[in-house]
């Protein structure tokens, strides 16, 4: 399946249906009197996250939704049907922004959650509506109104507990294969992860997922390489989690370019918990090992942890450090958010499904 986290996409809800303009006509009845029925209500636009997506592949070939109109209103006081509602359907973690990319209109970061995106016109009155004791006669109905339309951007921000970052050939994809059942494309070239890729650690019983996203290079921020737009998926990580190569001359210069493209890229990536770790070092001998170490240690002011994915030297311990992150930063979140915020949604255009 190729991944797509983001696509521009138009909607336009139903119109309502026109309300009828009609007489009672029967036989032996003199003044049947008014009997249009209403118009019937337009279908709303509805997004809702569902399980089992991860990408926004599907609205690469439809990018038009548009909901049922109403019916018009008939004789003999007949309402209208109402139109079919639409439901986009997207993968947790989705934000739906305005046309200008910016105005966020709505985050989706549960399963089963849904929101009205646009809201269908009502149905118009028939002439039954207007019947009073001064006009018994009334010969018109109100129009239907009209559904809403826009353009709205759909954007994926995946959602993972911890993120790997690093410069390209840094490991991360190796270092995912080995403690997930993930598989992402290994090979001894630069840029070799093209999109994110997501998995599922274990650590002493406790699981947390990890997502591995293309390396950064020095001018990342400004569109250097593959840029920085899949820093974006990290966004809602709890830990970064920074591998260096050891088989970079420069550990500490490499660990200050990544570090200067968070910045750069911001969204609060550069104030995220960091785990620093120097990876690939089963190629070093333990006096190579000790210099690099120590030059990583100064450049981060944080104790590297040393690990080799092929080995599998030092991986225990560096899940075991994510995992505190994760389960500590939870807590404070916990914590912090009230109890009323942490509730689900009840506003009218928002729906939260409970799992059965």
């Amino acid at each position: 399946m190729k991944f797509l986290d983001e696509a521009k996409v138009y909607i336009k809800s139903g119109d309502g249906g026109a309300g009828s303009v009609s007489f009672r006509r029967e036989k032996f009845i003199e003044f049947g009197g008014p009997d249009g029925g209403d118009g019937g209500r337009g279908g709303d636009v509805w997004v809702e996250a569902v399980n089992g997506l991860n990408t926004l592949i599907d609205f690469r070939y439809q990018q038009h939704f548009k909901a049922q109109i109403g019916m018009h209103g008939m004789g003999r006081n007949r309402t209208g049907a109402n139109g079919e509602s639409i439901t986009l359907k997207v993968p947790v973690g989705t934000q739906i922004l305005e046309e200008d990319g910016e105005t966020l209109i709505i985050d989706i970061t549960e399963e089963g959650q849904r929101y009205r995106l646009a809201a269908g016109g009502n149905g118009g009155f028939g002439n039954a509506y207007f019947k009073s004791s001064v006009n018994q006669a009334p010969d018109w109905a109100n129009p239907g109104l009209p559904g809403v339309e826009k353009t709205i951007w759909l954007r994926l921000k995946l959602i993972a507990d911890a993120g790997l970052v690093g410069l390209p050939n840094a490991g991360k994809s190796t270092f995912l294969a080995s403690v997930t059942r993930a598989r992402p494309k290994i090979a001894n070239y630069p840029f070799t992860t093209l999109h994110p890729n997501l998995g599922v650690a274990t650590i002493d019983d406790r699981e947390f997922v990890l997502a591995d996203i293309p390396g950064l290079i020095e001018g990342a921020h400004e569109g250097v390489g593959i840029g920085d737009r899949f820093l974006g998926h990290v966004e809602r990580t709890r830990v970064l989690l920074h591998l260096v190569s050891a088989m970079e001359e420069d550990v500490a210069k490499a660990y200050k370019t990544v570090k200067h493209e968070l910045e750069a890229y911001g969204h609060g990536l550069d104030n995220k918990s960091e785990i620093v770790a120097l990876s690939q070092i089963d190629i070093l001998d333990k006096d190579t090992l000790k210099q690099k170490t120590k030059a990583l240690a100064k450049a981060s002011g944080k104790t590297p942890f040393q690990l080799s994915a092929v080995t599998g030297q030092g991986m225990t311990e560096t899940l075991r450090a994510v995992r505190d992150v994760i389960v500590s930063s939870g807590a404070e979140e916990d914590l912090a958010i009230p109890r009323q915020k942490r509730d689900k949604g009840r506003h009218a255009d928002i729906e939260t499904r409970d799992e059965e």
